[in-house]
Formats: C-alpha cells, sequence, structure tokens
C-alpha cells in the first residue's frame, strides 16, 4: 500500500547530493538539505527530492541528528507492520540462503537490510532488538508484533543501552520487550555450546559476525598436528574452541575481563575441551610485550604454532587511526615474534575507519621489524548475516586476514 505523495512532507537535498542517494546510501546528512516544504515532526515519514523536484525515496527524518533523513525505499511506502513484516522476511530469507544451518544470527543488520536504525539479533529463540534511530524507535510495537509473527521467539529483549542514541534524541532503554526471560541464554555456533548474558553481555550477547571465521579459522588450525596455539583477545572463547575442537594440542586464552574468561572457561568445560586450554586474564599488550623481552644476546624461542588476534576496535573515529596503527603494528610484532616458522597468524580489525589495504600495510610493516616474510593463506569478512552493500561503505567494518610464516 502506497502513501499519497501529498501528504508526505518534503525534503529538497542541494545539487550534487542526489547521485550518492540514487547509488544506494540511505542518509540524508543535514548538510545536504536545500529546504523543506513544510515544518516537520521528528521521526515523521518524508518524501525526498533533488533540487529539480525529481523524486528520490522515502525515510524517516529528525533535526536532532546530523542524519537528517534515513531512506527507507526509492518508492512511496506506507510504513507499517506489513512493510516490516516484508522487509523482515526478505532478511530471513537471506539468511537461510547463505547461513543455512545457523539457528544464531543477526537478523537485520540495519543499513545492510534497508533497514537503517534497526538490529535484530537472533540467540536461538530469543531475540535482541537495538533501534539507534527515532524513526524505529517510534515504531517498536510494530517490529515487535512483525517479529513475534515471524520467528515467534520466547523473548524479545531491548538492549538499547549503546551511548550512540544521544545523537538522535534518544534516552538509553533496556528491558524485556515480550515473552518472559530467565537467566543465559545457551547459544549454539557450527555446533560447540556458548552461553550468552543477553540482559547485560557484551554488544547484544556473543560476536556473531565471526561465526563463519571461527571454523574457518580452526581448519587452518587442523592442518598443524599438535599445534600450540595462543588466541589473544579471546572474549569467551570462539577462535580457541573451535580450535581445540579441530585438534590443537593446547590452546592459551588471553583477554583483559576475568570475567569473559570466566566465561570461556565454563564454555570448555561445557563441550568437553577445558583439558586442552589454559586461561590467563590479562592485559593483552603487556603480556605480549613480557614474553617476547630479552636480554643482550638472548635469543627468543618462539612456543606457538598459530596465533589468533581478535582485539576490540582500536578506534572509534578518524581523528583517533595513527594511535590505533600504532596498535596494531604492536601486537603484530609481538604475535609474530612468538609464532615459530611456518606458523600461522589469523589476525582481525572490526573498526570501519581502518580498510583492508591499511590493516594489512600495518601487518606488513610489523613483519618487516620482526624479520619476518609472510605468505597469505586467508582473507576473511564478516559472515553474512552482516551483509556488506558496497554503496553503503558504513556496513562493511570487518576484515582479517591469515598468514604463514613463510621464513
Amino acid at each position: 500500500m502506497t502513501t499519497p505523495a501529498h501528504s508526505l512532507a518534503t525534503v529538497l537535498v542541494k545539487p550534487g547530493e542526489a547521485d550518492r542517494l540514487l547509488a544506494g546510501h540511505p542518509w540524508v546528512y543535514a548538510g545536504a538539505v536545500l529546504r523543506v516544504s513544510r515544518a516537520i515532526a521528528d521521526g515523521e515519514l518524508v518524501q525526498v527530492k533533488d533540487h529539480r523536484q525529481r523524486f528520490l525515496g522515502v525515510g524517516f527524518f529528525n533535526a536532532k541528528s546530523k542524519i537528517h533523513v534515513r531512506l527507507l525505499a526509492p518508492e512511496r511506502v506506507e510504513v507499517n507492520e506489513a512493510f516490516f513484516e516484508a522487509r523482515l522476511r526478505a532478511a530471513l530469507e537471506l539468511r537461510r540462503r547463505h547461513l543455512p544451518g545457523a539457528t544464531s544470527f543477526r537478523v537485520v543488520n540495519a543499513e545492510s537490510d534497508f533497514l537503517s536504525g534497526l538490529i535484530v539479533d537472533k540467540y536461538e529463540d530469543v531475540l535482541v532488538l537495538q533501534t539507534s534511530s527515532l524513526g524505529m524507535d517510534q515504531r517498536k510495537a510494530q517490529i515487535v508484533a512483525a517479529l513475534q509473527k515471524l520467528l515467534s521467539p520466547r523473548a524479545i529483549v531491548e538492549r538499547n543501552d549503546q551511548s550512540s542514541r544521544q545523537f538522535e534524541g534518544l534516552p538509553e532503554s533496556s528491558g524485556v520487550l515480550a515473552g518472559a526471560l530467565d537467566g543465559d541464554v545457551p547459544v549454539q555456533f557450527n555446533g560447540l555450546q556458548f552461553t550468552a548474558n543477553l540482559a547485560a553481555g557484551h554488544k547484544t550477547g556473543l560476536y556473531l559476525d565471526q561465526q563463519v571465521n571461527y571454523q574457518r579459522v580452526a581448519d587452518l588450525v587442523a592442518r598443524i598436528p599438535g599445534a600450540q596455539v595462543l588466541d589473544a583477545f579471546s572474549f569467551v572463547g570462539g577462535f580457541a574452541l573451535h580450535a581445540a575442537r579441530a585438534g590443537a594440542a593446547r590452546v592459551h586464552l588471553l583477554d583483559q575481563s576475568a570475567e569473559a574468561i570466566a566465561a570461556a572457561q565454563r564454555h570448555a568445560e561445557l563441550n568437553g575441551l577445558a583439558d586442552r586450554c589454559s586461561f590467563e586474564a590479562a592485559n593483552v599488550f603487556d603480556w605480549l610485550k613480557a614474553r617476547t623481552a630479552t636480554a643482550p644476546h638472548e635469543r627468543l624461542i618462539p612456543p606457538f604454532d598459530a596465533v589468533v588476534l581478535d582485539p576490540p576496535s582500536f578506534t572509534r573515529n578518524r581523528a583517533s587511526v595513527p594511535d590505533a596503527l600504532r596498535g596494531y603494528k604492536e601486537i603484530h610484532l609481538r604475535a609474530l615474534k612468538l609464532l615459530k616458522p611456518g606458523g600461522l597468524l589469523a589476525t582481525f580489525c572490526c573498526s570501519h575507519h581502518v580498510d583492508a589495504v591499511t590493516f594489512q600495510d600495518v601487518i606488513l610493516a610489523a613483519a618487516f621489524d620482526a624479520r619476518r616474510v609472510l605468505r597469505r593463506v586467508a582473507t576473511f569478512s564478516q559472515s553474512p548475516d552482516h551483509p556488506v552493500i558496497p554503496a553503503i561503505p558504513e556496513t562493511e567494518y570487518l576484515k582479517g586476514y591469515a598468514f604463514e610464516i613463510a621464513r
């Protein structure tokens, strides 16, 4: 069902701004707005036109945000429960096509699924909802109703505790929106058992975007008989437990969070892998530095066959990129020194502000200083439940590589 054009306020964009929108990018920045046809309530659905009055699409308006309009469709549509049901159905079909065996995954990834400002994560039979735009937040009831109709979840949890909501004029808000949630939720990744605290855990609970990479890295570790593995920034054990199941003789898990390490230990015991794992809560930078320090004329004997580096983002904005790159170089330099000849380095960067080429350049600079030559054996991206739309660069953030020490 379409919405009559005369009932929608119009936002006209300046000359030169339409091409990016026509190519598929959904954001109309405040500085791109030429004028509006009338006073517009924040959260209202509007139509967007170029300076020559050519129609570009409809979306949610918010004068409080630097993103004045978040486009939802290139045609006039009525945004109601039926609209959300159709978009959610299309998103689910995409996941079922590209992640056919997964029972926990991201159902909606905001701009990647043409629902800017909405994230929905599925942890088995529980859903976690995040609305980072005013327009989406005002329509939570419609979204919840559509999710219940399509997925019949045991519970729907709101995790709107991210600070970015303030840029939309939204308060933080968390709690159970529908159903009931009691305790941690059992979650399965690639046949391994984990648990997630969906009410107060990190992000919405676990790192769904690494689900495919957990298994891909484990497959590489499986090619190293009796592998000694270091999983740095291990969080709750995603890479470590997959490596242990793949045949690693010993996996050492390292994370600054004692709570994460305790959860990793529980997960190892849950999967019968605790005898292959050791656990340590420590500052990873300090730990790596201490393990690679040598006295004059002392030679370091590398102890590991494989090292996994999956740190949290080192940068939240472009201004902090130089510091972030120094941090990335430091951990790679240390990790390379700890790897045996022929050893495997699997490394990831989740910052949108550091592109894949820059990230690899930093790794190569560290390899030069460590006097190592690297052979690239794999390239990683985010799991397909976090789709990448090249016309929307913000949808691509996770990148990674696997290297062997060539000599």
